[in-house]
């Protein structure tokens, strides 16, 4: 990215993810397989920052998921923040212009996030907590991956991404 217009750039982006992630997503229906543009945006922001930027980035969305949603307080800003700092890390060894690899970048990081919160958190327990991780987790990490793929299809020269397919 090329200086303060690029940072600006990636900071609208991720700002529209935020706001997509309050505005649409409640629209979409049942929520449990709906895209989770929170953690899309940590990880654009993720890929493009150091792992201790990234840590707090990811502490601080887990800090608001969770104060809307006060049942595992703390699980989400965990969560939250380890992916934040093994997608930073991560991407000086899986650091690819690829679409595919991106998505699945997405996804992996989607569902461990939502793997660490569930078994943080302990309120899930059981069957539920089997069709959590094996049903509704997969279902939100592909529709997240999807959307990841769309916005970086659409703000590639914003984000500064050559992708080849």
């Amino acid at each position: 990215m090329n200086g303060k217009n690029g940072a600006y750039r990636l900071g609208a982006v991720l700002l529209l993810l935020v706001v997509l992630h309050f505005t649409v997503r409640p629209w979409l229906g049942n929520p449990r397989p709906a895209p989770d543009f929170l953690v899309l945006a940590l990880l654009v922001y993720a890929i493009r920052a150091r792992p201790g930027s990234a840590a707090v980035a990811g502490f601080t969305i887990g800090l608001l998921g969770d104060a809307l949603t006060p049942v595992a307080f703390g699980a989400g800003a965990l969560a939250h923040t380890v992916i934040g700092y093994l997608a930073a890390w991560g991407k000086a060894i899986f650091f690819a212009e690829n679409l595919a690899v991106n998505a699945g970048f997405f996804l992996v990081g989607t569902w461990a996030r939502d793997l660490l919160v569930l078994i943080g958190g302990g309120h899930v327990r059981g069957t539920e907590l089997v069709w959590q991780l094996l049903l509704w987790s997969p279902l939100k990490a592909a529709s997240t991956a999807l959307a990841g793929v769309i916005v970086l299809l659409v703000f590639r020269r914003w984000l500064a991404i050559r992708i080849t397919e």
